[in-house]
């Protein structure tokens, strides 16, 4: 496949091999049992890597079947709101709350607009931008869609869990505990101690699409990682 040709298609069930060896492309499982092919990224020990997913240029397909997906798994938290993560949890956010039937959506920035408040932000890291110190900031203006709401928090994908905690933080700052937290993809299993350590019963609450594993590289190929 060429770089532009992920994220654009869901194949019927059973068209690649789950199991292994993955060289350049990892099949995700969707519900249904859709397969959507994701590029594989090698980490910096040369022998791990895991599958990526870029929500902002997937198909209009993809993301409308991955939106439709979520929003029938929140729809039980009965959700008055939804709070959207930059940069790429936007895009999945603002598609959800069409599907829930909301009329608009409340998204965080990393942007600082001169009306910002400092006491209105927290700082933010990502797995995609580790050495890039941001601030996640929320627009005074929106506060009165948020408060005493059932609020879910949305990003595009969970791994390390940096970005989902710095959004859980901003929301406790505004006196503010979501019903849920949601994603298209979990990536591998190393958010969940990070969710865990903000407070019992996080993992519970994270709704998901798919969920993909860490990868262990050998002379075939890459497998899915035994420890």
């Amino acid at each position: 496949m060429q770089p532009h040709d992920y994220w654009q298609t869901i194949h019927p069930p059973g068209s690649f091999d789950p199991t292994g060896p993955h060289r350049q492309s990892y099949p995700a499982s969707l519900p249904g049992g859709g397969q959507m092919l994701l590029p594989i990224r090698s980490l910096a020990d040369g022998r791990h890597g895991i599958a990526s997913l870029i929500i902002n240029q997937a198909s209009f397909e993809v993301l409308d079947t991955l939106t439709a997906s979520l929003a029938e798994r929140l729809s039980p938290f009965r959700p008055d709101v939804i709070v959207g993560l930059p940069t790429l949890g936007l895009t999945l956010a603002s598609a959800v709350a069409q599907k829930l039937g909301h009329t608009r959506y409340v998204p965080f920035g990393t942007s600082r607009k001169f009306w910002y408040l400092d006491e209105l932000s927290v700082p933010m890291s990502s797995i995609t931008t580790p050495h890039q110190q941001k601030r996640l900031f929320a627009d005074p203006r929106m506060l009165p869609l948020l408060k005493g709401r059932r609020v879910v928090l949305v990003d595009d994908v969970m791994s390390s869990g940096a970005s989902m905690v710095a959004g859980l933080n901003l929301l406790a700052a505004l006196d503010i505990e979501p019903v849920a937290l949601a994603v298209a993809m979990l990536q591998t299993e190393r958010w969940r101690s990070v969710l865990s350590a903000c407070g019992e019963g996080w993992p519970e609450k994270t709704r998901s699409v798919f969920a993909t594993p860490l990868l262990e590289r050998n002379a075939e190929g890459f497998w899915k990682a035994t420890a």
